[in-house]
């Protein structure tokens, strides 16, 4: 009989454990709970080919890319169909590395009528271009050139083109960049 209570015994200390492995089923309290892997889709503005989908971050945003060029420079392009044309930039996507420089790289567009006595056109809009395929232009001396980055003795970080030593980034040039930006929103709204 003592025999028997020692068999128990064992038995209940084994089914106690805390180890799976021997060979004793686990209660369905003591289960992991199964984790739902959450996948979101990226939002992202420009539509992209299933192909040119890019990775995203855990917030479901897409990873930015850092590039060489802002709004409102200007550009000389160096490789493509365009090469060698001049233009500003005036959009930027970062999360494809892509610029709209204006009036370059024109595709046509055939617009549909909306409304019923309107009708279809056929319009000229700009496409991007992969931002490596661009260098920054200096209009005064006519070069292009890479972009490098200095300090100042004020201590603002600007950047500057290598060849001529011209900074871009001045506060009067954003300023003006940011005004006609206004004006022409204005000017689309008043039409």
């Amino acid at each position: 009989m003592a025999a028997m209570v020692a068999l128990q015994s064992s038995f209940t200390s084994l089914s106690l454990s805390s180890n799976p492995f021997l060979g004793q089923r686990l209660s369905p309290s003591l289960s992991p709970v199964p984790v739902k892997s959450v996948e979101k889709a990226c939002l992202i503005v420009m539509r992209l080919k299933r192909w040119e989908r890019k990775e995203c971050k855990p917030n479901s945003l897409p990873v930015l890319q850092k590039m060489h060029v802002k709004v409102g420079d200007t550009v000389k392009v160096i490789s493509g169909h365009h090469k060698g044309k001049v233009g500003e930039i005036t959009r930027l996507f970062k999360h494809n590395s892509t610029i709209i420089v204006k009036d370059i790289n024109l595709k046509t567009k055939h617009v549909k009528p909306k409304e019923k006595d309107e009708q279809g056109q056929i319009i000229k809009i700009e496409g991007p271009i992969h931002s490596s395929n661009v260098m920054l232009y200096s209009k005064d001396q006519n070069v292009a050139s890479r972009v490098g980055h200095k300090i100042l003795e004020d201590g603002t970080r600007v950047r500057y083109l290598v060849k001529t030593g011209e900074i871009i980034d001045a506060k009067e040039k954003w300023q003006r960049s940011i005004k006609e930006k206004a004006e022409k929103k204005e000017a689309e709204a008043t039409t």
